[in-house]
């Protein structure tokens, strides 16, 4: 079987990017998606997120493709998600995600991004952060308005 290290930066976000993913659930949340990769071959260097996504940095082995690494990960965790009742109302995923093929010299930098998600985003929106990473590429839908912020 042939070498192979491609490096990939995933970005995926909640099912109309609601807030399910509070500061409280994050951290035990990267953790158990990484571990639970691990067990399945998936080499997932570093994870964070926000409210509303997810960026991992992925190293892809001879027999993986980001499809199947991206519905082990997605499908999972939004099963232990709902599982382990970390919401309040029923989970999930978007179905899209965002991946980008990343040079081993660019590997440091977009740890260093991806670390500091938190920060990022008091001064960028998810749209533009997007935009950013991924240039013409579609944005996720946005958030619906929860019956209660509709001013009915």
């Amino acid at each position: 079987m042939g070498y192979v290290k491609i490096w990939i930066h995933a970005v995926w976000t909640t099912k109309n990017r609601e807030h399910y993913l509070k500061k409280r659930i994050r951290q035990g949340l990267f953790e158990h998606i990484k571990f639970n990769a691990n067990k399945k071959g998936i080499h997932i260097d570093y994870i964070n997120g926000y409210v509303d996504h997810v960026h991992a940095l992925i190293s892809l082995n001879v027999d993986q493709n980001i499809a199947n690494i991206m519905n082990l990960i997605k499908g999972e965790s939004s099963y232990w998600i709902n599982k382990s009742e970390l919401t309040e109302t029923k989970f999930a995923w978007q179905n899209d995600y965002y991946a980008a093929s990343i040079s081993k010299s660019h590997v440091e930098r977009v740890r260093n991004y991806i670390r500091n998600q938190e920060t990022h985003h008091s001064s960028q929106t998810l749209d533009d952060e997007i935009e950013e990473l991924f240039p013409g590429s579609p944005k996720p839908p946005n958030r619906k308005p929860r019956p209660e912020e509709r001013g009915n």
